[in-house]
């Protein structure tokens, strides 16, 4: 009876792989990811955390850049992280925080996955009711964490801000700007401005653009009269304005490096939209851009150079932030091409840090968006403003802007976002989550408290 059962059974699974098509025997190109996803479900704990935000990075951004540089076949490098989700955005309301402002700004998005709370939209890292929250990076160097913070942006904009300051409006960026901050200015007994507590909270690294609020007078403390790049020089910040200073500095001290005096300046450049549309066109380099101004991936590289020697022979790494921060605001301008160079420059960072963690694999590595936004690919010319750019496949993609006049801004998006990441408790992203939960996630990964 055994013996028949057993040649039924090798009868049909012969029958069953004679009915396989010979293509798919000799493969047909689709691979089967289960295994390779099962080996990138690792939990325990991190040895570095590398957070990436593409600022106003919504799915729509991720693809115009992809169409335009690799086609629409290709893949980015932010492509290519294993596990992939999408986490909800939305701020709360100030006046009734039991209610959800759908639309959120950089500050109360940054204040999320910083703090691990919902705030309200100008907040940073402060809870509805003014109250400061310890951050992700604070957290971290007290555990005994080396720290980074890394922008394209003015290191006191609001996402570079929320990871090492605390106030209530995310205007207040230096000691002249304290009018809308009265309880966190220092000649009211606050914790100053943004810069201020920046270079107090003393991250090993803080490198980008907002050279201007350093360079403004501390009005009240020990450090009165002088100014916040002076106090950050008091408190042992070794202090580079250029691509040289930076390349040169040992990191054996913090390093402060203020490349610009406001946003660091644009990658691409191109046509901008009308009400017609343009003739199709491609992206150029900038060549009005400052040449002693390093590139996002010239300061995340150092950025992980020197937390990397600096925690060799330490039990703890590195938590590192890096900020692709002007997607957002060349999609505010509807620049197509100043947001697509942008985002091609942050997925070049991106590259870097894949590669480190591939050496490094006990490395956590989070790329994801604070918020969504206004660009869309559409088939022609709508009723906002549009550009055709020629992509890598040579064809045309008509990108569109249509929330608001050419002169004004265009707006924020409150759709949920891409989060993808790969290392240790990477899993805590798939699904659909919430922003605040990134902090968890990170947290959990650190082992700190």
């Amino acid at each position: 009876m055994n013996a028949l059962r057993s040649k039924k059974t090798l009868a049909l699974v012969a029958a069953a792989v004679v009915a396989i098509p010979s293509a798919a025997l000799a493969g047909d190109g689709h691979h089967d990811n289960t295994q390779a996803a099962r080996q990138a479900i690792k939990g325990g704990q991190a040895r570095n955390v590398i957070l990436l935000i593409g600022d106003g990075m919504g799915d729509s951004e991720i693809t115009i850049a992809r169409n335009y540089q690799v086609g629409a076949n290709g893949r980015l490098a932010m492509d290519k992280l294993p596990l992939t989700g999408a986490y909800t955005t939305y701020a709360v309301q100030k006046d009734d925080p039991s209610k959800p402002e759908y639309v959120t700004d950089s500050a109360a998005s940054g204040s999320g996955w910083a703090t691990g709370r919902k705030t309200y939209n100008g907040a940073i890292s402060v809870t509805p009711d003014g109250k400061p929250q310890p951050t992700i990076l604070e957290l971290a160097k007290k555990a005994g964490y080396r720290t980074g913070d890394v922008t394209t942006a003015e290191l006191q904009d609001a996402t570079p801000a929320v990871l090492g300051s605390h106030v209530i409006n995310r205007d207040c960026k230096g000691p002249d700007a304290m009018a809308t901050c009265a309880v966190n200015d220092k000649v009211n007994g606050g914790a100053g401005s943004i810069a201020e507590q920046l270079v107090q909270t003393k991250p090993d690294l803080l490198l980008g653009g907002g050279k201007q609020y350093f360079d403004q007078t501390v009005k009240a403390g020990q450090y009165k009269g002088k100014t916040v790049t002076q106090q950050a020089q008091a408190n042992g910040y070794h202090v580079v304005t250029d691509a040289a200073g930076l390349a040169a500095a040992k990191g054996d001290k913090p390093i402060l490096g203020a490349f610009a005096k406001n946003n660091m300046d644009l990658e691409w450049v191109g046509p901008k939209p009308t009400r017609t549309g343009t003739t199709p066109a491609k992206c150029e380099v900038n060549t009005a851009r400052t040449a002693t101004q390093p590139h996002l991936v010239d300061m995340a590289t150092k950025a992980i150079d020197v937390l990397d020697k600096q925690t060799k022979h330490s039990r703890q790494g590195f938590f590192l932030q890096i900020e692709g921060a002007s997607i957002d605001k060349q999609d505010h301008a509807a620049n197509p091409c100043g947001q697509i160079g942008e985002t091609v420059a942050f997925d070049a960072a991106i590259k870097k840090v894949l590669e480190y963690q591939k050496r490094n694999p006990d490395t956590l590595v989070v790329v994801t968006a604070d918020h969504g936004h206004t660009s869309q690919i559409v088939e022609e010319a709508t009723l906002g403003y549009t550009a055709t750019l020629i992509t890598h496949d040579n064809a045309n993609m008509t990108i569109s802007y249509a929330t608001a006049e050419i002169t004004g801004s265009q707006q924020h998006t409150g759709t949920e976002v891409r989060i993808a990441a790969g290392g240790p408790q990477a899993a805590n992203v798939l699904g659909v989550t919430n922003q605040t939960d990134l902090f968890f996630t990170m947290k959990r990964a650190l082992g700190v408290r």
